[in-house]
């Protein structure tokens, strides 16, 4: 099995990995920092809005069984791409919605899936496509937050189930809880 990835950004990375971890094909999700100038930065600093970093995921997933095209409209149906900057209370450009394509395939593919998100949306998509830099893995902590000490957490109780809901229903057949 060939594995490739996807990198994105869609608010907090512990919002974000929490759904990928529930869908088929999806063999490792690793949440992280691209996109910004300081090299091995920190959860603080990242949470600074200074180091132009995003709060981003990589996805591997088998090509088999999901399409790099596939987590793209997952990614768009599962979190808000028409906000700036932001996934609701969370605000600063480390929270932006964007697509950090590795190859130009994947570039292409990042083109139609934002013309697909903005059919389905009143308001403009504002997801960016980046360049994909440097990959930094976030703190150990941060790793499968949402099965560890994430249901703890008042923030992860608010802002998670809703997201894994939207999944559940539009996705049903792509979930591994529905599959299980």
């Amino acid at each position: 099995m060939a594995i490739e990835y996807a990198t994105l950004a869609g608010g907090c990375f512990w919002c974000t990995e929490a759904v990928f971890n529930d869908v088929v094909g999806v063999v490792s999700v690793e949440s992280g920092y691209t996109g910004g100038q300081v090299a091995n930065p920190t959860y603080r600093q990242v949470c600074t809005g200074e180091t132009g970093h995003a709060e981003a995921i990589r996805v591997g997933f088998d090509p088999e069984k999901i399409s790099y095209g596939d987590i793209l409209d997952i990614s768009f149906a599962t979190h808000d791409p028409t906000q700036l900057n932001r996934q609701g209370n969370d605000i600063g450009t480390q929270y932006r919605s964007a697509i950090f394509p590795a190859t130009p395939e994947q570039h292409e593919e990042a083109q139609a899936a934002i013309r697909r998100a903005q059919a389905d949306n009143s308001q403009p998509v504002v997801t960016t496509i980046e360049a994909l830099g440097t990959w930094y893995p976030a703190e150990d902590y941060h790793q499968n937050y949402w099965e560890g000490e994430g249901q703890e957490n008042r923030y992860c109780m608010a802002v998670i189930p809703p997201k894994l809901q939207k999944l559940r229903k539009s996705f049903a057949n792509r979930t591994k809880s529905a599959n299980s």
